[in-house]
């Protein structure tokens, strides 16, 4: 995967540049090319959902310049988060709190120091669902954790951010084909009400990439594999950085790394840069 140089693509000598994205597999993203997308981006805290490999490979595919930690998934070839960092964490938790999810690799927070601030990182695979099956139950079961999650961090501190894959569409600008997705997971009510309380000012996160881009279509972040879903841009914005006031302030640019063509994809999803001057 290549890209053209942009002026969002050379990072500011100050800023922390933070990617998301949800690898689908990493070894296989690995074979597609997602080595070269990373060598090329200069990332200071990369965030992986959908790892789905034992920590071994992890280590060995991402190499020994990364620390890492690394939640993975008791269930084999499913979920797994992890942040991988150019400096060393200060501290780290490998899940959301309850024992419920305990191993199912699907959230995890490290803590960083940056010239004397403190920045608490976390990265998240939230279900994507199915309306009216058990599978939604453990979607709203994981939504309220993070709710509760949120807000502690909110009140416990100033630099904090949640990224990741979080399979809700917050808005009808951030899936193309809205209409045909009311009643479906993703895009239920019920779930879309999480991010209006995320937002609001009791809990008091910021839709870090929303706010930079600015009330438009997108930009999309997944494309079905099928049919013409990404020749098209028929996708849907789902890959998040949420931040409190205080760091979300201090972001300079967010980029979509969409790539040039459908071959030249490493996942389903793109992965989400943002730059923080902090």
């Amino acid at each position: 995967m290549s890209l053209a140089p942009t002026p969002e693509s050379t990072k500011h000598p100050d800023a922390l540049r933070v990617a998301t994205v949800n690898v689908n597999g990493i070894r296989a993203a690995y074979r597609r090319g997602m080595q070269e997308w990373l060598a090329a981006r200069d990332v200071d805290i990369l965030c992986l959902q959908e790892v789905r490999a034992p920590d071994e490979i992890v280590r060995d595919l991402l190499g020994d310049s990364w620390h890492i930690v690394h939640a993975e998934a008791a269930a084999k070839g499913r979920a797994g988060v992890a942040i991988a960092s150019r400096t060393a964490p200060i501290a780290t938790r490998e899940h959301i709190g309850d024992a419920y999810f305990a191993t199912a690799g699907r959230w995890v927070e490290a803590d960083f120091e940056f010239d004397g601030a403190k920045v608490t990182v976390a990265s998240a695979y939230v279900h994507s669902g199915e309306a009216g099956s058990p599978q939604q139950e453990d979607k709203y079961r994981f939504l309220d954790l993070m709710t509760a999650r949120l807000t502690d961090l909110r009140g416990t501190r100033d630099h904090a951010l949640v990224v990741g894959d979080l399979n809700v569409g917050h808005t009808t600008l951030d899936i193309r084909n809205w209409k045909g997705n009311l009643k479906k997971a993703g895009f239920l009510p019920e779930e879309r009400a999480y991010f209006d309380h995320f937002f609001s000012e009791s809990v008091g996160w910021v839709d870090v990439h929303r706010t930079l881009a600015g009330e438009m279509d997108g930009p999309y972040t997944w494309w079905s594999w099928r049919g013409k879903a990404y020749d098209n841009d028929a996708g849907w914005r789902i890959d998040y950085h949420l931040a409190t006031p205080e760091l979300a302030a201090s972001a300079l640019h967010a980029v979509v790394d969409r790539a040039h063509s459908w071959e030249a994809r490493f996942s389903d999803h793109a992965p989400l840069v943002v730059d923080y001057k902090l």
